[in-house]
């Protein structure tokens, strides 16, 4: 003990000596450092280029992650489409949700992407005092001379010829992870006809659309807005506010999906039974509700990635432009789904909070706002998908009337509330600074209601320009189907149910029960079977 005290003495005696030296050292290391600091100055063009660097890396995995979430929507958009149609069709609508993407991303892969993208990286000279401007994403690193194959008509471009199977963009990350993600936008397009003519349409028939919209009609209209195309060029060429500006796709996505659902409907006519020889109309119940109103939650979540994932990065302006639009989005979702609900428990015809248009007010709430998102404040956004939310029912009333059936209402959510989305950003849009030199223009996005009268004309020659050449091309498109009787099954099988003709399998078959005499197979139980003619000697 004696020992152990004298030693605990020392120490603490010495215990300043101890904290000096200590204090010392580092004296004589910042001072060495600082010695060396000045002899080798930093490189400031490596710093630079390091943070570059990182804000590049930080800007694709924000698209990685934004392209997973749209792809995870599919989920959603089979969870509705099948639980609001009926269950001898399950396996056959479930099928198309699950094969359209198979087939859109080759077809897309294939032909697709070049002509919607092939020629986004041209330079387009300066004009009308515009500076000369190229439509590639700045956020995506640097694409060299990547897709700079345009097709050029009165200084627009019209299509792209760059990138056919990504031939030679394979090596830069920045055009991979941009195909990824533009190839999911062509998918949701491609997915939303199956739903206006599910529970009647053929699958080859559906194979044959699911090519047309990935292959040709999706990337052409595509194009002329988000490939640096004619409407992108309308602020540049024709003073037109910043020409056709569509944040996230109403129109590029949306109108495209919901008019090419338009036209099949028609083309292949309502079901059996849908209306009576009088024109009244019948009420096809959906046979699994929360099947639906699930897809719709899963929906809303991937929504997220699809309006703010548009800002393509996550970085500086890029960054408040996402969270804006995540924002927008939420709210535009709510406000839609409640005006829905209250003008069908209001005014509707059962006066009730009805379940499947619910559904899909807040779904035309989120299209409406895919548009616009980043282009107008939190205000303006409720008021935007309120509006969408009230316009899916009245538009469904209307096909009705017509005697026009959309099984799922997926015009009236994707088409209606799709040029509804494109028009709100020529009457919404508020000036946003952080939209400066859109499209080419120095000046930010800017609506009727902020003094922009020329935006709102680029808005509706977007509508008009994507809207008619879809529906024309479309439809012609289901008349050569319907010639080929390609497009719409039997009567005798539609009534069965497409899932055993179609499919070779229901959705949901009763139980296996074995017979009676079943035994548990060993090896001991079981009979040896008996041998052929002919297989003893090998023939």
């Amino acid at each position: 003990m004696k020992t152990q005290s004298t030693i605990y003495d020392v120490v603490r005696s010495a215990r300043w000596l101890i904290i000096a030296a200590i204090v010392l050292m580092l004296a004589f290391s910042a001072v060495g450092t600082a010695l060396a600091q000045g002899e080798q100055p930093p490189d400031v063009q490596a710093v630079a280029d390091s943070a570059s660097d990182t804000a590049t890396s930080l800007n694709v995995l924000w698209v990685l992650i934004a392209g997973a979430l749209v792809f995870f929507m599919q989920a959603g958009f089979a969870l509705v489409e099948t639980g609001f149609t009926r269950n001898k069709n399950v396996v056959h609508t479930m099928m198309m949700n699950m094969m359209v993407f198979c087939i859109g991303a080759l077809g897309y892969w294939l032909v697709g992407f070049a002509l919607q993208f092939g020629g986004v990286n041209h330079t387009y000279p300066a004009v009308n005092g515009n500076p000369e401007w190229n439509f590639a994403p700045v956020t995506l690193g640097n694409w060299g001379t990547l897709l700079d194959q345009p097709v050029v008509v009165g200084g627009s471009g019209v299509l792209g010829l760059g990138g056919f199977l990504l031939g030679g963009l394979g090596a830069n990350f920045g055009v991979l992870v941009f195909f990824m993600f533009q190839m999911v936008f062509m998918d949701t397009a491609a997915t939303i006809p199956t739903g206006s003519m599910a529970e009647r349409l053929k699958f080859s028939g559906f194979v044959a659309m699911g090519l047309f919209v990935s292959m040709f009609i999706y990337p052409l209209v595509g194009g002329w807005v988000w490939g640096g195309g004619w409407l992108a060029n309308l602020g540049r060429s024709a003073g037109l506010g910043n020409g056709a500006v569509d944040f996230a796709g109403s129109g590029v996505v949306h109108l495209v999906g919901g008019t090419i659902a338009l036209a099949g409907a028609i083309v292949l006519g309502p079901r059996l039974g849908r209306f009576n020889k009088d024109g009244s109309a019948n009420a096809i119940p959906a046979h699994n509700i929360p099947m639906g109103v699930l897809g719709t939650i899963i929906l809303f979540f991937g929504w997220f990635g699809f309006n703010a994932g548009s800002a393509l990065g996550f970085t500086g302006a890029f960054r408040n432009l996402a969270v804006l639009a995540a924002v927008n989005t939420l709210m535009a979702g709510a406000a839609g789904g409640g005006t829905a609900m209250l003008f069908m428990w209001l005014i509707g015809p059962t006066k009730k909070p009805d379940a499947g248009l619910s559904v899909n007010g807040i779904l035309a709430g989120l299209v409406a706002i895919t548009a616009p998102c980043a282009f107008v404040d939190v205000t303006s956004a409720v008021i935007i998908g309120a509006v969408g939310g009230v316009l899916v029912c009245v538009v469904t009333m209307v096909l009705e009337k017509l005697k026009i059936d959309d099984a799922v209402g997926a015009a009236p959510v994707h088409m209606a509330n799709g040029i509804w989305g494109v028009l709100a950003v020529g009457i919404f849009a508020n000036g946003n600074a952080d939209t400066a030199l859109w499209n080419g223009v120095a000046t930010p996005v800017t609506g009727l209601l902020y003094g922009g009268s020329g935006q709102f004309l680029a808005q509706l020659l977007e509508v008009v320009g994507i809207g008619g050449t879809v529906f024309v091309s479309s439809f012609v498109f289901f008349k050569i189907l319907a010639a080929l009787k390609m497009l719409r099954v039997s009567r005798e099988v539609e009534l069965e149910g497409l899932d055993m003709p179609e499919m070779g399998a229901v959705g949901y078959p009763k139980d296996f029960e074995p017979g009676p005499d079943a035994v548990i197979y060993t090896r001991k139980t079981a009979k040896r079977a008996p041998i052929r003619a002919g297989v003893a000697a090998g023939k």
